[in-house]
């Protein structure tokens, strides 16, 4: 689920997949602002069959934490 996670946002972001881990700061560290986070998160929708709540989407901060809500989901 990371790797999927990591290559989607190195794509997007257009930023090397190594340096991206699951403490990495969408923002601060890789630069996201909110449009990219938004568009992120729906591509992940779409790529996972999951409906993403509004409620959980401010939770996010870092790569882990958006496995770790993709995850939830998925079961």
């Amino acid at each position: 689920m990371f790797e999927k996670v990591r290559d989607k946002l190195a794509q997007q972001l257009n930023v090397s997949a190594d340096t991206i881990t699951p403490e990495s700061d969408v923002v601060k560290d890789l630069g996201a602002d909110s449009l990219d986070v938004v568009e992120l998160l729906i591509s992940l929708e779409d790529e996972f069959g999951v409906s993403i709540p509004e409620d959980d989407i401010v939770n996010v901060k870092t790569v882990g934490d958006i496995v770790a809500m993709l995850e939830k989901l998925e079961k």
